[in-house]
């Protein structure tokens, strides 16, 4: 068994502090693999990027304090894979330094609540828990 990673650099997301509430949309084709063919078959077979090209989570930020420093923090919301939606919740960090927040956070997502199927000749090589690894690094908006 390989270890097989993925890193998408075209997501994007915003917060409104007032609200707590955060958005976050992840083109499903812009993630890299290492070797081609995982990407192809992670985009062709398994994700189906062309009929479901984006994951979405759209919810609030809870248990924080928005104050300076480093906290932990949960988003509870509405994550869509795969054309399915569930509600979870995430735990992670918050970062505000007063110019910028960071958000980070590690947790971990069963294929089968998204319907994504591993078929039987690979089934041993996917895992079928992944771990998925986030850092959002958020400036505030200013209107022109």
């Amino acid at each position: 068994m390989e270890d097989i990673e993925a890193i998408n650099e075209a997501a994007s997301s915003i917060i409104d502090l007032e609200s707590n509430a955060i958005v976050i949309v992840i083109p499903i084709k812009s993630f890299d693999f290492k070797k081609k063919l995982m990407q192809e078959h992670f985009n062709e077979n398994y994700l189906e990027s062309d009929k479901y090209p984006r994951a979405t989570f759209k919810g609030k930020l809870r248990d924080w304090d928005q104050g300076k420093g480093t906290n932990s923090a949960r988003a509870v919301g509405l994550l869509e894979i795969h054309g399915v939606a569930n509600e979870v919740s995430i735990s992670g960090e918050i970062t505000f330094d007063g110019d910028s927040i960071t958000i980070e956070t590690i947790f971990p997502i069963l294929l089968e609540d998204y319907k994504v199927k591993i078929p039987k000749a690979v089934f041993y090589n996917i895992a079928e828990e992944v771990e998925v690894t986030a850092k959002f690094v958020y400036t505030p908006y200013e209107k022109n």
